[in-house]
């Protein structure tokens, strides 16, 4: 929340931040997320290769739905950037022209960083969840955990959490086994 006596940021504050940062409106206050590191991006991108064929291209999974990297999102006064966020087709049939999306997603994923894990779990959850975000997932590149949550009513509760490589099926996407172990074999071991 913007404290007392500021004014609350716009989304002219968000447009106006540096480059090599991630701007986000929380609760009317201007959120600065440096851009992710190394294992971060690797989990990122390779969740979206394992996602992308089966539900985005319909190839060995069931199509229907549209997967992308960092959309930025306004979700009524908030402007959130999630690392991937998915929206079955019936309801997003194509990517809209304007630099943003308006409609909620059906499912978003944060990958967790020490910079960033309190402001994905505490702040950007809720709001999620207020959105109607069906699911919402927690990735953790050190701890190689994925933490899969559920919108119930205005909250998320944990609906499921693995540890480690072994094969998993995640709601939304547990038409297919997700191989945990491909999440993490581009990230460096500490």
């Amino acid at each position: 929340m913007a404290q007392p006596g500021k004014r609350p940021a716009t989304y002219a504050d968000v447009l106006a931040a540096p480059e090599h940062m991630v701007a986000q409106l929380i609760r009317g206050e201007l959120v600065f997320e440096p851009r992710p590191g190394g294992r971060h991006v690797a989990a990122a991108s390779a969740l979206g290769e394992e996602l992308g064929p089966p539900f985005k291209r319909g190839r060995g999974g069931p199509g229907g739905w549209l997967i992308l990297d960092e959309p930025e999102l306004h979700l009524a006064e908030d402007v959130l950037v999630p690392d991937l966020a998915g929206w079955r087709r019936e309801r997003l049939p194509r990517v809209p022209d304007e630099p943003f999306f308006t409609l909620a997603p059906d499912w978003v994923c944060e990958v967790l960083s020490p910079s960033t894990a309190g402001i994905d779990r505490v702040r950007k959850l809720p709001i999620y969840a207020r959105a109607q975000v069906g699911h919402a997932w927690l990735v953790d590149p050190i701890a190689r955990t994925l933490e899969i949550f559920e919108r119930q009513g205005e909250r998320r509760v944990l609906a499921a959490a693995h540890q480690g490589i072994a094969p998993v099926r995640a709601i939304p996407f547990d038409a297919i086994e997700l191989d945990l172990a491909l999440l993490w074999a581009d990230a460096a071991t500490p």
